[in-house]
C-alpha cells in the first residue's frame, strides 16, 4: 500500500506539472529552442545555447520529444521529494502531490516544466545546491552524488544558472571559513565540486561537438545589446567615431531602440553587418571601452536593470506562435514531428497568458517579498532557523539572477520566472513545519495532565 500510494502520487504530481503541455498536445516551444534543437545537426557553437541542453533535448524527438519533458517533470518531483524529506516531512506522498499541485497552479513551474527549453533547472539546481551544502545528513551517499551530477547537469544547460550556482557556491565557502556552525567546509566543497562539474561538462560538450574547448559563445554580444538600449553605446559611438572605424558608425544614429530589436529583429543591422562573427570583435571593443569611459552611468543603468529584472516574472514571455526559427529547425532536420507540432494548440493561437499572469505575478511577487521574512522567523525561532537558511540561499539565488541576467542580458519576464516559483516551495515549508509544531504542542498538552493525574 505504501508503494501504491507513492506510485499514485508521483504519477499524479507529473500529469499535474505536465498539464498544459498535454492540453496544448506537444511540448511547449519558445524562440530560442530551435537553437537549442540544432546544435547536434549543425556541429558549431552558437551564443547562449548550450550544448549540453541541446544534446539532452535533441535526444527525444523520436517521440516528438515527450520523452525530455517527462523526464523535466521527474527530476521537480525527485528535488521537491527530498526537500521535503530533508524538513521533516518525509514518508507523505499526498503532501508531495498538494504541494506540487499548489506549485502547478499557482506559479509558472508546470509551464517551465512542460517547455523544451532549460528554464526549470535553474530553480532546482538551487534547491539542490543547497540540500548538497547545507542538509546533507539528511541525503544518503547515493542521493549526495546523484544531486552533485544533477547540480552539474542544471549549471551546464545555462551560463546564467551557472553563474547564479557558482555565486552561491562562493558565498557558500565564504560562510564555511567564517560561520562553520551554519556552513561545513565539506559542504562547502561539495558545492564546489558541483559547480566544477558543470564547467566540465560544458567544455566537454562543446569539444565533442564542435572540436572547439571553449564556452558557449556571446557574452560581449548580449552585454552589447543591453548597453546599446540603455544608449551607451549611442553616445560611445558619437565619441569615438571620429578615431575609430568602426562598422557601426555609418549606423549609430539608425540603431534599433530596443536589445531584442537589435539582436534578433529579420534584415536588422545586425543581420546586415554579420551578427555575432562579424561584430564580435567590435562589441568587445565598445563593451570595454565603454566601461572604462561612463563607469558611473554603467553602474547606474546596471542596477536599474537588475532591479526591473528582479520584478519581472511573468509566464510565457516567448511563448507564442510565430517561431519561425524554431518551426524551421524542426521540419528541415526532425520533419517526422513537423504533423504533431503544427497541430498543436500553441501554433494556433491558442495559448494566451493575461488571465495565467493575474494569478502567477502577485503569487511570485508576494513570497518573494515573504522571504526576508521567514529568514526573521528563523533567525527568532529555532523551530524554524533550517527553513529561515534556505529562505536565505533562495534570496541570494534571486538577487544574483536579477544581476546577472538584468545586467548582461536585460530584463526579461523569463529570466525573473525561471526562479519565481521557489520561494513559494519556502512558504510551503513554513506551513507544513508551522502545523508540524502546533501538533506538537497539543500533544503535550493532552498528555502532560493524563500523566498529572497518574
Amino acid at each position: 500500500m505504501r508503494i501504491a500510494n507513492w506510485a499514485v502520487a508521483a504519477l499524479a504530481a507529473i500529469v499535474a506539472l505536465l498539464a498544459p503541455a498535454l492540453w496544448n498536445g506537444f511540448p511547449l516551444l519558445e524562440y530560442d529552442t530551435g537553437g537549442y534543437l540544432a546544435r547536434w545537426y549543425e556541429g558549431y557553437l552558437v551564443p547562449s545555447r548550450s550544448t549540453v541542453y541541446g544534446l539532452f533535448a535533441v535526444a527525444g524527438w523520436p517521440l516528438d520529444f515527450w520523452p525530455i519533458v517527462v523526464l523535466q517533470a521527474i527530476a521537480v518531483v525527485w528535488v521537491l521529494a527530498l526537500v521535503l524529506r530533508s524538513y521533516g516531512f518525509g514518508g507523505r506522498p499526498w503532501t508531495l502531490l498538494a504541494v506540487i499541485v499548489t506549485l502547478a497552479l499557482t506559479t509558472t513551474l508546470s509551464w517551465i516544466a512542460g517547455i523544451l527549453l532549460t528554464d526549470v533547472f535553474a530553480g532546482l539546481a538551487v534547491l539542490a545546491l543547497h540540500l548538497v551544502v547545507m542538509r546533507p545528513d539528511t541525503l544518503s551517499r547515493i542521493e549526495r552524488l546523484a544531486l552533485i551530477l544533477f547540480i552539474a547537469f542544471c549549471g551546464a544547460t545555462h551560463s546564467a544558472t551557472f553563474a547564479v550556482l557558482l555565486g552561491l557556491a562562493l558565498v557558500a565557502f565564504a560562510a564555511a571559513l567564517s560561520r562553520r556552525r551554519i556552513v561545513t567546509l565539506i559542504g562547502a566543497l561539495r558545492g564546489a565540486v558541483a559547480v566544477g562539474l558543470a564547467a566540465v561538462m560544458l567544455l566537454a560538450a562543446n569539444f565533442a561537438l564542435s572540436g572547439q574547448f571553449a564556452w558557449t559563445p556571446g557574452g560581449y554580444g548580449i552585454v552589447f545589446a543591453r548597453m546599446l538600449e540603455d544608449g551607451i553605446v549611442a553616445r560611445y559611438l558619437d565619441a569615438h567615431c571620429g578615431d575609430e572605424s568602426f562598422k557601426l558608425c555609418a549606423y549609430r544614429h539608425r540603431l534599433p531602440p530596443t536589445a531584442d530589436d537589435f539582436l534578433w529583429a529579420y534584415g536588422s543591422i545586425f543581420d546586415k553587418l554579420g551578427r555575432f562573427k562579424g561584430l564580435g570583435d567590435e562589441m568587445r571593443t565598445i563593451v570595454l571601452g565603454s566601461l572604462v569611459d561612463y563607469p558611473g552611468e554603467q553602474l547606474e543603468t546596471a542596477l536599474a536593470a537588475s532591479g526591473r529584472q528582479l520584478i519581472s516574472v511573468g509566464t510565457g514571455e516567448g511563448v507564442v506562435n510565430t517561431l519561425a526559427h524554431t518551426y524551421g529547425i524542426i521540419e528541415h532536420y526532425m520533419p517526422s514531428v513537423a504533423p504533431a507540432m503544427r497541430a498543436a494548440r500553441q501554433q494556433h493561437g491558442d495559448l494566451h497568458f493575461a488571465a495565467i499572469n493575474a494569478v502567477h505575478v502577485p503569487v511570485a511577487l508576494a513570497t518573494m517579498a515573504l522571504l526576508p521574512l521567514l529568514l526573521a522567523l528563523g533567525l527568532r525561532q529555532r523551530d524554524y532557523l533550517d527553513i529561515g537558511l534556505l529562505a536565505a540561499t533562495v534570496t541570494l539565488a534571486l538577487l544574483g539572477n536579477a544581476v546577472v541576467c538584468g545586467t548582461l542580458s536585460n530584463p526579461h519576464d523569463r529570466y525573473g520566472a525561471r526562479l519565481a516559483w521557489v520561494p513559494l516551495m519556502v512558504a510551503a515549508l513554513v506551513v507544513l513545519r508551522r502545523q508540524s509544531v502546533a501538533g506538537e504542542a497539543q500533544t503535550r498538552i493532552v498528555v502532560a495532565p493524563s500523566s498529572a493525574r497518574v
